[in-house]
């Protein structure tokens, strides 16, 4: 049984946890510290969208349709679902001479209580635009008009396209492919299951590639360039993904995944790290998170005051009283480096 990672009390009384793994690898792929199984198995989820787009951004298409770094990071996102966001989608179909109605995703309304209320007021309904995986489905669109594939089958396991990102995703988490095993993602897209550990090694290279995956170098620029440039279409507002790389830039790629999941590369150091939370809950890997980048000394003191909200998080019932407090646990807190590694 894995470690509790995050306590939630209630007064000083606690009340609930949530139980998790922590891997940390360094440039060679080689734990710098963990807690609990990091040979789990689980989805990367939406984690995994920084790679899917890889064939994309190797085939030429990015020179072909005038790609914005803009819209590479809306592909890499799990959005809102705000104006910006719809714009963007919108323009990445337009290029590829589709329309809302290609996308596979699915309806989803809008995250925030303000774009619901502006559909409403306007006599809109959500579309397939506002779930926040129609970036990415754009850029699946896109890539099979430039490939001449099939767009009605484009999330079939089998199509060009899956078998495609499934060998490029084999290749940076450092796994089997025919030991892959696959499951249906929310937006109704294959997703492949990893170890925790593989998935901080994926991670990892995506800022420092092993040699076999030196030919790849263009697009993983390119993707670190446009998250870190427009990492208010990876979420948008009042997102940790987002407030994360506007304040560390370049120096730390963070993407999030359901069910609990959080990946992130430490450009500098050139490592990889990825929490899992058992439970599925979400919210609780942003406090893992942002207590080991703490330890990690990522951060200025002016940008830890800035990310303060998330090392603790105070809850409060509708009368906004204040009920209690989720906590990092005595494990995160005490989540180590060996002396040649904190640097």
């Amino acid at each position: 049984m894995n470690p509790i990672l995050v306590e939630s009390y209630r007064g000083e009384v606690l009340e609930s946890f949530h139980r998790g793994v922590v891997c940390l690898v360094n440039e060679r792929g080689d734990i710098i510290d963990g807690i609990g199984d990091v040979t789990q198995l689980c989805y990367p989820r939406s984690s995994l969208k920084l790679f899917q787009h890889i064939p994309l951004l190797m085939s030429g298409a990015v020179e072909k349709y005038q790609l914005t770094l803009e819209e590479i990071a809306l592909m890499c996102g799990s959005h809102n679902g705000e104006k910006k966001h719809i714009e963007i989608a919108t323009t990445i179909l337009q290029k590829a001479g589709l329309k809302a109605s290609s996308l596979q995703c699915g309806v989803q309304m809008p995250t925030l209580k303000e774009d619901i209320k502006h559909l409403y007021q306007s006599d809109l309904s959500a579309s397939s635009l506002h779930n926040n995986c129609s970036g990415k489905h754009a850029g699946f669109l896109l890539y099979c008009v430039y490939k001449g594939y099939d767009i009605k089958g484009y999330l079939d396991l089998k199509h060009p396209l899956q078998q495609e990102i499934l060998n490029v995703a084999s290749q940076f988490y450092e796994y089997d492919k025919a030991s892959t095993k696959s499951g249906i993602d929310g937006c109704s897209a294959p997703i492949f299951a990893y170890p925790v550990y593989n998935q901080a090694v994926a991670y990892k290279n995506l800022v420092s590639p092993t040699t076999a995956l030196q030919g790849y170098k263009k697009a993983l620029e390119l993707i670190v360039e446009a998250v870190t440039q427009f990492p208010y279409m990876i979420g948008g507002k009042n997102r940790y993904c987002t407030q994360l790389m506007e304040l560390a830039g370049d120096r730390v790629i963070g993407k999030t995944g359901a069910d609990g999941v959080y990946c992130l590369a430490l450009r500098k150091k050139k490592w990889g790290l990825t929490i899992k939370i058992d439970d599925g809950k979400m919210g609780p890997q942003y406090l893992v998170v942002q207590n080991i980048l703490e330890n990690l000394n990522i951060f200025t003191d002016l940008e830890k005051q800035e990310m303060l909200q998330y090392c603790s998080e105070t809850m409060k019932n509708f009368g906004q009283m204040v009920t209690g407090e989720l906590r990092a646990s005595k494990a995160v807190k005490k989540f180590q480096l060996s002396k040649k590694d904190n640097v």
